[in-house]
Formats: structure tokens, sequence, C-alpha cells
């Protein structure tokens, strides 16, 4: 079956079109400027160059139709005719305490998105719009919804409850949901596949890095603990992000800098994180540049970075009461502890699947390149296979 895998932002599409027979991605590509001026499809069909489709997109059902008739075009498509579509799957950011797994999509689910969406007003929203677009472009065929925070849902209330007024958490739902749950999920279950034991036997910290990074903690192959929290701003630093922070610092600053709520919300999200003390970039690899050049700021944001991956490591493996293995989507620096040792040659590999543990270690240590298309192009065949 081949399975269509939409992420619709608030003027993207992405898409990767997968025969889920052969494991293969047919084509992937990105509507980029929809509903503004010099929209384009960027569509890539497997074997074949890249092009480039300029095309007016008022709204995410032309950005839809632009997509297939790029996959059905005779010269670059990849099938011969959108009846070949067995399901599309969408990622969804947010699902609240609605989802716990993902869903075949019907009007009480595109009403629980939209509830969702003012926890997840950036994403929410054009996910639903996404969906919609979809419905209307290929009517008939069957859409499964998959969710960012539905993995963490095996969180004890331990885990996921703030120490706020009770009261809150029943008329507001404020928790700790965190995300990138489709990304944990997948390298968490490659991994049991590469260390060759059942998934759930293994405790496992799996992390997402990127230039917004998570932790979570996974035990028996379920989600018992993650790093972000009622949004994607809590946790280590990141790119632009700042991470855990004392909550009495935003109205000490509001009060200093004479900022309204959304500049200092504004300011923590996208000016904070190894940015905001670097002054360099939110990139890793500028800040490796900067810190050969001899700059102190630039290896203070790293030093800050690597502290806080260590601090949440060895948080999880004291509540898990050890650990297996832990899991980068990428490499990382400076991480040797207690039965954690890595290989620093095998380290510098990058871009593929490999076990970076020196010969002495005691925990392994992978690295495990994330791939959530294909994890919800697969939960969207089982849904649909049922």
């Amino acid at each position: 079956m081949n399975i269509l895998v939409i992420n619709a932002g608030s003027s993207s599409l992405k898409y990767q079109l997968f025969d889920m027979d052969k494991c293969l991605v047919l084509a992937k590509g990105v509507c980029e400027r929809i509903g503004i001026e010099g929209s384009r499809l960027m569509h890539q069909p497997d074997g074949k160059d890249k092009i480039e489709i300029k095309s007016p997109m008022s709204n995410h059902a032309d950005a839809v139709k632009l997509v297939i008739g790029a996959l059905v075009d005779p010269d670059y498509g990849v099938i011969s005719d959108m009846s070949l579509i067995g399901a599309v799957g969408h990622r969804v950011v947010h699902g609240g305490e609605f989802f716990k797994k993902s869903v075949i999509i019907d009007e009480k689910v595109k009403e629980a998105i939209e509830a969702c969406a003012e926890l997840a007003p950036l994403h929410n929203p054009p996910n639903l719009i996404g969906i919609n677009a979809c419905e209307s472009v290929i009517p008939g065929v069957a859409q499964v919804a998959v969710f960012d925070t539905a993995f963490h849902q095996t969180m004890p209330k331990e885990a996921f409850m703030y120490a706020i007024p009770y009261e809150y958490y029943e008329k507001y739902k404020i928790r700790k949901y965190g995300f990138h749950g489709t990304s944990h999920k997948y390298v968490a279950q490659r991994a049991a596949e590469l260390l060759k034991k059942p998934l759930e036997k293994l405790k496992l910290v799996t992390l997402h890095l990127g230039n917004g990074s998570s932790i979570t903690a996974v035990q028996g192959g379920k989600s018992v603990d993650t790093s972000m929290g009622f949004t994607p701003l809590a946790g280590v630093p990141m790119g632009t992000r700042s991470g855990d922070i004392d909550p009495a610092i935003i109205p000490y600053l509001m009060e200093k800098e004479g900022l309204t709520v959304d500049e200092i919300i504004d300011i923590l999200n996208k000016h904070s994180g190894v940015s905001g003390i670097s002054g360099v970039s939110s990139d890793f690899r500028d800040l490796d540049t900067a810190i050969e050049n001899g700059n102190e700021r630039a290896q203070l944001a790293l030093n800050m970075f690597i502290y806080n991956v260590k601090k949440y490591i060895g948080t999880y493996s004291v509540i898990m009461g050890g650990l297996d293995a832990i899991v980068f989507t990428a490499g990382i620096e400076n991480l040797n502890y207690k039965g954690i040792k890595i290989d620093e040659e095998k380290n510098k590999i990058s871009g593929r699947e490999i076990d970076i543990s020196a010969k002495d270690a005691t925990v392994r240590t992978l690295v495990i390149p994330t791939n959530e298309e294909l994890m919800i192009a697969r939960e969207t065949l089982e849904l649909v296979a049922k």
C-alpha cells in the first residue's frame, strides 16, 4: 500500500509518499509560501532530479492539488493515478489528553484537534487545515492523525503534574505533555532491534536533538518522563529556546525591561538558548567553529547544553532504576560517566545508525537518525489495515 504522509505548517506543507510493501520513499517534497506571493513546490522523486514547480497556492487545498499533480505527472511522477494512494497520515502536534495513540480521523477527532489548538496555536490549526484540504482533494481516502504528544500519555501522574493548585489542572489541563513523541517512539523501537533485545525489557534514554531538543525516559517501551512540558519551551537549552528557568525570572525581566507578555515569551522562544548565550548562532556547527576561534561564550553555550543533557540522563536513569542504552538522533560530546563510554572515532561518523560505545562500556550508546515520517506511515498502515 502507498501511504502519503503530510506535515502541514502555517504557510508550508511537507510530504512523503511511501511504498509500504517495499518500505521505500517514492517521492518527497515541500510546498512553500502558501497564501504568499512566490509560492512553489519543491518535488523530489526517488532516483530523479529535484523539480521546482512555481505555482500560485492561495490555500492548503491548492497545495494538496499541486502535490497530487506532481505525484501522478507522466514525466516526474511516481504513481499512475491518485487512486493508488491507500491512506494519508498526518502529523498533528497536540492531542492533549484526548489521544493516547494514533486514530483514524472523523468529525469528532477533528473537533478534538481544534479544541487542543489553544495548547498549540502555531501548529494544530495548520495541521487541521491540511486534514481538511486532503478530504477536499482526495475524498474517500482514509486519513490518520499521528500525535506528537500521544507517546507521552503513558507518563505517571507524578511525572506529568505541576505543583500548582490542582484546580488549574482540572480547569485548564495545565500539565506536562511532552513533544517529539513520534521521534522518541521510532528511535526506541529501532534501538531494541539493533540491540537484539525486547523493547519491553529495556530501559532507554532517547534524545531528539535539533533546534528543538527533548529527552525521554523510555521504560518497557513506554514514555515515563520527558523534558519538554506544557509547551516545547521546557527542558534543556535549545537552539533559541531557554529550556528550564526559574519562573520568577519572567515578571522580574518584564518589570526591568518594560516588556509585555508576548515580548518576554518571544525572547524565551526565539532569542535564548545557545544562540542567546553564545551571541553567535543556534546552529551547533557554527558554535564549533566559533570555539575553534577561541570564542568563550560559544564554549559556555555548548558546556551548558552538555551539562543539562547529562543532568537529564542521570535523573532518568535513577527514575528507571538503571539504564541499558542511550539513544541519540545525532552525535554528542563529553559524555563519559558511570558505564557510559564513547568511542570518539565512531562518534565522528554522522548520518547513519551506529553504536558509538567504547569496548568497555556497560551502557550502550547508539546514534539513530530519526525518521518521524516513516513512523507516521507505519502507524497509518497499521490502523488502515485493521
